[in-house]
């Protein structure tokens, strides 16, 4: 009998000019817990690189709920939440979060990927239409296109052009966009998104994983900071927040009115048909949920710190408009940019490179975040360094690019 021997894709090439573009991406190893201070690769770095936004990842009281609910609860849940795996921890941390957010119900997700992907395409399908803006973050894309309904894009921000959108919009409507904006930091126009979503009777989904916990009345996010909500939240606004950034745990939720909330329960298939997340974490997150209730101190700590940054900028560094702790540096180059974070490196800085598709031709640039664990010190360090940048590569460390 005969074998057919099936080739793959040779990919050397592709890979090849990837590396010569200055597009390749490198796993880092760290040695260290999260925090402002790693050992990364056998080297001692400053990080301005996290998600951590409030330094809560490795915090005392947030590891001792961990070790607590594990010993308690075990280590994993065994199933789906709608099999047997959801436990007492994660029903309370669901009741305390749509309290803490003053909404009906709030559903919990292993990730902000699977939990963008649930709200989506349970809300909208065939014959429907999501409206979003072009700089959303690649699960609200993925999430746009694996629904089913059609995908209209507006210019960034540009409430005309999502009016236009909407207007040739056909079934059920959906705005979708980010809260804040992981790549440029800046802020989705929500208010003028809310009134296009009353105009149209259309849902409004905001992805507030870069607000959540960082500003906002007890941490309620960019619709709270912005003063939307504080008459309550309109049953067409639907809020999805990560719990790996300024909580410091892992996974995801959705807040909302009773109803669409309990769709997704129903028939959202990445909320079926995945393992729900340990009931220990929900215990942890439980804490850092406390935690970030009355972190006004850490809010003004972040906020202090960006200024810092503003007023030690060296001429001639382009910062791109952002009052959130997301300060990225424009360089253009994608060649530049990797130049520019490998000297950082070099002076023991973790800064990484961003570069296309993460963000569009011609507009890598350095991410920049800041925490309220980074003390003034470490942004005099981070600006000097900015200071002397040379356009030179070491090749024994490049940088941890995304």
């Amino acid at each position: 009998m005969r074998i057919e021997i099936i080739t793959t894709r040779d990919w050397t090439q592709w890979l090849d000019t990837r590396r010569a573009e200055g597009l390749e991406r490198r796993l880092r190893v760290g040695q260290s817990p999260q925090g402002v201070s790693m050992r990364v690769d056998g080297r001692e770095l400053l990080t301005f690189c996290s998600n951590d936004y409030l330094g809560l990842a490795n915090h005392p009281d947030i590891v001792a709920a961990l070790q607590m609910g594990a010993a308690r609860w075990g280590v994993g849940s065994g199933a789906a939440h709608l099999v047997n795996g959801h436990f007492e921890p994660h029903d309370a941390l669901e009741f305390a979060l749509a309290e803490w957010l003053r909404v009906d119900r709030s559903l919990l997700f292993s990730t902000g990927y699977m939990a963008n992907l649930a709200v989506v395409g349970g809300l909208v399908g065939r014959g429907d239409t999501v409206v979003a803006d072009k700089l959303n973050h690649a699960s609200l894309v993925d999430a746009a296109q694996l629904s089913g309904a059609t995908l209209r894009r507006y210019r960034h921000g540009d409430m005309a052009d999502a009016r236009r959108q909407l207007m040739r919009a056909t079934g059920t409507r959906m705005l979708l966009t980010d809260g804040v904006f992981s790549m440029d930091g800046d802020v989705a126009p929500l208010a003028d998104l809310m009134a296009l979503a009353e105009e149209f009777d259309a849902w409004l989904v905001v992805d507030d994983a870069h607000g959540f916990g960082v500003w906002g009345e007890e941490g309620r996010g960019s619709l709270s900071e912005l003063g939307l909500i504080d008459a309550g939240v309109p049953e067409y606004l639907v809020q999805v927040g990560t719990l790996g950034k300024a909580f410091g745990t892992a996974g995801a939720f959705v807040a909302g009115a009773s109803q669409p909330v309990e769709v997704l329960l129903q028939r959202a298939r990445s909320y079926l048909f995945t393992t729900a997340q340990p009931p220990a974490l929900a215990v942890a997150t439980l804490a850092s949920l406390a935690i970030v209730k009355s972190a006004t101190d850490l809010r003004a700590s972040w906020r202090a710190r960006v200024a810092e940054f503003k007023r030690g900028l060296p001429p001639g560094i382009e910062l791109m408009p952002s009052q959130t702790p997301i300060q990225p540096v424009l360089v253009g180059d994608s060649t530049q940019a990797v130049a520019w974070s490998t000297r950082l490196a070099d002076a023991g800085l973790w800064v990484p490179a961003i570069r296309p598709p993460t963000v569009p031709q011609g507009a890598s640039r350095l991410r920049v975040t800041i925490s309220a664990a980074h003390t003034p010190a470490h942004i005099e360090h981070l600006t000097n360094a900015l200071t002397g940048l040379e356009f030179t590569q070491n090749p024994d460390f490049p940088p941890p690019p995304c």
